[in-house]
């Protein structure tokens, strides 16, 4: 197999259809490895230098792709991982074309063992999905390049299996749960309130900037994470781009014409990703706006025929009261 080495920004565009192409979404989880979400996470939030290896059949099209960059080290060493990171990055996987699992693995192995690489200590693919052959193939051809492999839970990401209707969801949930959801949105319906999702035809700038304030209302932990360097940027470079994909789902619940909770999320094959949320707790807590509108979206979902609701990561209680049910991403820790 032949490997082609890029180490600048101009890959994700220079090769995004064929890297596209890679990733039907009939699996969904590979929406956090579309060119797109690659390239603006280098761009706000990438660290060292890039390393993305591109895996064809002598001169054919791509069987693989291991968008990957380089992390200098004490001592002269480098770390390894993959583009998208862990902070705002669910499920991470190296790209492989369906079947071609075990060679585009094996050929970039053999590559990172080369004298063509700097000399790396570990590499670390985090956020792996459960779903994902790359946790056993990976360490299985760790071992046969005299190298160790290490696999632990990173985290969990709990995911509702979606029914025809919202009145069957709401009948899946325990009696205490689907009573308390049916009271909740009773009580905020009794007030002004609104509901609606960005389109084309809002100024997409104003609302991301909507959401972030509320974000960062939300809790200390979400408005201390706004501050780090490059998150902000990120959203706002994310948030356009998914819309003009068709790909972002923001909805807000507006309550006396005043917006008081919102949701960031991603509709992606068959399923609806809830990314993040925001709200004003300090102006409309009473009326438990998080729960109403993420009751509001989770209907929506199902009339678009959608078959997944995935909360993403994070064991949050609300997310199992909503009949979340948990599936894991998973840490390989490949060393040298």
């Amino acid at each position: 197999m032949k490997i082609d080495l890029f180490q600048t920004l101009a890959v994700f565009d220079e090769l995004a259809d064929e890297w596209d192409a890679l990733l039907p979404p009939g699996n969904s989880l590979n929406f956090f490895m579309r060119s797109t979400w690659q390239r603006i996470w280098w761009n706000c939030l990438g660290v060292g230098d890039l390393f993305v290896l591109a895996v064809r059949d002598d001169d054919g099209p791509l069987a693989g792709i291991a968008p990957l960059y380089v992390v200098p080290e004490p001592g002269g060493r480098a770390s390894l991982g993959v583009v998208g990171g862990v902070d705002v990055t669910d499920y991470v996987d190296l790209i492989t074309a369906p079947g071609r699992e075990r060679d585009v693995l094996g050929a970039v192995l053999s590559y990172l063992c080369s004298s063509q690489t700097p000399d790396w200590s570990s590499l670390h693919v985090r956020n792996v999905p459960e779903s994902s052959s790359t946790r056993q193939i990976l360490p299985e051809l760790a071992a046969q390049n005299g190298l160790r492999a290490t696999i632990s839970v990173e985290d969990v990401c709990p995911v509702v299996d979606l029914p025809d209707s919202y009145e069957a969801y709401l009948e899946a949930l325990p009696k205490k749960e689907r009573h308390e959801l049916r009271r909740k949105r009773r009580r905020a319906e009794a007030n002004d309130v609104g509901y609606y999702t960005v389109g084309q035809e809002h100024d997409i700038h104003e609302e991301v900037e909507a959401f972030l304030t509320l974000m960062a209302l939300y809790t200390p932990e979400k408005a201390e994470f706004l501050k780090q360097p490059g998150h902000r940027e990120f959203f706002k470079a994310i948030g356009p781009a998914m819309l003009e994909q068709g790909l972002l789902d923001l909805s807000f619940l507006t309550v006396e014409g005043k917006r008081a909770a919102a949701m960031w999320s991603y509709a992606y094959g068959d399923r609806m990703m809830l990314y993040n949320s925001g709200l004003d707790p300090a102006g409309f807590s009473a009326l438990s706006p998080g729960i109403v509108l993420l009751s509001y979206n989770i209907e929506h979902t199902i009339a678009r025929g959608f078959k997944k609701y995935d909360f993403l990561q994070g064991d949050e209680e609300y997310k199992y009261r909503m009949g979340g049910q948990n599936t894991s991403v998973y840490n390989v820790i490949i060393e040298r």
